[in-house]
């Protein structure tokens, strides 16, 4: 098995920025690096206290042009804060790119879930739809055992 350095790492994030559309400043770097070390979607509350200082208008906004340029997505479990995860490679954030999330009743977790997609919904004529979003709440993995 090969070693990735962190230098290796560190350019695969950039490269992915890139290719997205945003400019690699060091903010978006570090925030990067946070939601990919993160098994679980988080709050711009929990990103907030992954940094001993930050302006958190400026993470707000990071979060706001990933979200834009299809790098994150965000997530409402419905428990009153905005969960974020970064798309899986590939994903552009089209309809067919939609997943199920679950939600955590006992450890308050999101998860995604990439490989349950949200099936394709008939609306009625004159009926767009903006936004589709599916949470399923439970117990996760952790909590049951």
């Amino acid at each position: 098995m090969t070693q990735r350095s962190p230098d290796m790492y560190q350019e695969n994030k950039e490269t992915k920025l890139i290719s997205k559309g945003v400019k690699p400043t060091a903010m978006r770097l570090l925030v990067m690096d946070v939601l990919s070390n993160q098994e679980a979607a988080i709050s711009l509350g929990q990103l907030e206290q992954s940094f001993e200082k930050v302006d958190r208008i400026t993470l707000y906004r990071t979060l706001k042009t990933f979200e834009n340029k299809n790098v994150i997505h965000s997530i409402d479990d419905g428990s009153g804060a905005i969960k974020y995860a970064l798309c899986v490679e590939g994903c552009e954030c089209h309809p067919e790119d939609l997943h199920v999330h679950f939600h955590c009743t006992k450890c308050k977790r999101t998860y995604c879930l990439p490989e349950i997609i949200i099936p394709a919904i008939s609306l009625p004529k004159k009926f767009v739809s903006k936004q589709i979003n599916m949470v399923i709440k439970g117990l996760c993995g952790k909590c049951t055992t």
